[in-house]
């Protein structure tokens, strides 16, 4: 029998706790976590854009622009000018459907007496030819180029000068289907006469004005057609109207 040897208990491994049995476990197993304790969330960081993708974004974009802006331009005065040249169908076709009342006359060649507009030829009241036949074309909106400044009447009732866009051909027949009837105003050239008549000859020179259609226009002629013309094309049309004189009452 040993004397005075005492048995030591044995040494924990570090972080480690003594469990009934012998076992080691790690320290604070089965431990809830304090709710002071701090959890970690791992930023992602983001890429940001340089200053060279920045400069190549804004030269396609002006890039892109630079090309769209004249081909929207373009198509809007082309669809301007399709708009004029439905307008002046409407027009020619009320004046024919007013001269089928007026035995196959038009306004300017009746008598104010009689509903017609002769007498305001030489009073260089333009807009009276337009609103004597105002049954037929309904609306004064269609008297007034879209590509023109000049803005629409509401009613008959207000139109004037200044809510028209075509010039009257006051000697046009309908028996000489190709002398003017209606076109845009934007007309340059010719003699004007004492009334405010505008008169072109076959041997004179006139052009249009850029105003309206950029240096061209839309004419209709007594047989009903509408023309979109050039400055070569007005002059050939009028060498070509059968008559030695048109005379335009011109807004």
């Amino acid at each position: 029998m040993l004397m005075g040897v005492t048995a030591k208990s044995p040494r924990a491994p570090r972080g480690k706790g003594l469990l009934a049995g012998g076992l080691w476990l790690d320290k604070g197993f089965g431990q809830a976590q304090s709710p002071c304790m701090k959890v970690r969330v791992a930023k992602r960081k983001t890429a940001g854009l340089t200053l060279t993708e920045v400069v190549v974004i804004i030269a396609v974009v002006a890039v892109l622009v630079a090309w769209l802006i004249p081909a929207l331009t373009a198509a809007k005065v082309k669809a301007q000018r399709i708009t004029c040249v439905s307008n002046l169908k409407q027009v020619g076709l009320s004046f024919r459907l007013w001269s089928g009342d007026h035995i196959g006359q038009y306004p300017m060649m009746v008598s104010n007496n009689v509903g017609g507009t002769l007498e305001d030829v030489a009073r260089g009241t333009v807009y009276r030819h337009f609103q004597v036949m105002s049954n037929e074309l309904a609306t004064p909106i269609i008297l007034v180029c879209p590509s023109d400044k000049r803005s629409p009447a509401k009613d008959w009732a207000t139109f004037r000068l200044t809510n028209l866009s075509y010039f009257v051909g006051v000697d046009a027949d309908e028996t000489k289907p190709e002398m003017l009837l209606t076109g845009d105003r934007n007309i340059l050239g010719g003699t004007k006469l004492p009334s405010g008549l505008i008169e072109m000859t076959t041997n004179q020179v006139v052009r249009w004005s850029a105003e309206i259609h950029n240096d061209c226009g839309n004419v209709g002629i007594t047989d009903g057609s509408v023309q979109q013309l050039s400055y070569y094309g007005l002059n050939e049309l009028i060498s070509e109207s059968g008559v030695a004189t048109n005379r335009l009452a011109i807004p």
